[in-house]
């Protein structure tokens, strides 16, 4: 039925074991998957008298950001090449994670969503409006909810 599916991946624990669970839902469907992460942009910071300048330039902040978004995305890559499953990796900058996300589903042309039931924010992301939520909610393709 689902051919090519996206796993977002934001690193946390719960996160991984998303990976792992999807994995495994290809495999037994046939399907291939691409990894997704959204790497933050670089944040904008107005300065007031007496701020502290942070040292950190945009192209720095985008190296350790594109460093961060290889190491979540391997971690999948290995799973899939542990697995026999196809995966290819994405990345996108952007601050609104959902739209990211929705964004790189269309990039890829999957047909799924497999994600967790929250993120790095918890239970409280959860309850207060999570991205999760946010994709379920606005994603044209289906969306499966691990939890």
């Amino acid at each position: 039925m689902f051919k090519h599916i996206l796993v977002p991946t934001d690193g946390s624990e719960l996160s991984q074991e998303t990976a792992r669970r999807a994995v495994l839902f290809a495999k037994e469907a046939g399907a291939r998957i691409t990894a997704f992460f959204a790497k933050p942009e670089y944040p904008v910071t107005y300065y007031g008298e007496g701020a502290l300048i942070d040292p950190t330039t945009p192209e720095k902040f985008a190296e350790l950001a594109d460093q961060q978004a290889e190491q979540n995305l391997a971690f999948v890559e290995k799973l899939c090449q542990e697995s026999g499953v196809q995966c290819g990796k994405l990345a996108l900058t952007s601050d609104v994670p959902y739209e990211a996300i929705i964004e790189a589903s269309n990039q890829a042309g999957c047909d799924l969503i497999f994600m967790a039931s929250h993120g790095r924010r918890g239970f409280s992301g959860l309850l207060l409006g999570s991205e999760t939520n946010k994709v379920l909610t606005h994603s044209k393709i289906p969306v499966l909810v691990y939890r």
